[in-house]
């Protein structure tokens, strides 16, 4: 969220930012878009007003692109950025494997029991 009470918040530091410091900034970055993403579309969700709600949207459909270029370039930074992230998305896979043959064999045997 903006922090235009905080005077130094634009200002840039009487240094270069290390490594280890890009690397959280852009994380904040990222954090930034994610939670201008929420704000848009709250606010287009409560509007009855169409042609606001679209532009509302719209303009979350962008800040999407930007998650999508500060990742990347995380993904870039990061020798290890793109593998964590791919590990944590097979789990999601397999509990969703899980969670589909589970319900699968659940309608399966719905459906056995209503046969007889």
């Amino acid at each position: 969220m903006p922090e235009f009470v905080n005077p130094f918040s634009g200002m840039t530091p009487d240094r270069k930012l290390t490594f280890n410091e890009l690397i959280r900034a852009l994380r904040l970055n990222l954090a930034a878009e994610e939670e201008a993403i929420h704000l848009y579309m709250a606010h287009a969700d409560a509007t009855d007003n169409e042609l606001a709600a679209a532009v509302l949207r719209d303009i979350a459909d962008e800040e999407r692109e930007h998650v999508g270029e500060f990742q990347r370039l995380l993904n870039i930074l990061l020798d290890d950025e793109e593998q964590l992230l791919a590990d944590g998305a097979a789990e999601v896979d397999e509990l969703a494997e899980e969670l589909k043959s589970g319900a699968s064999e659940a309608k399966k045997s719905d459906d056995e029991d209503s046969d007889r």
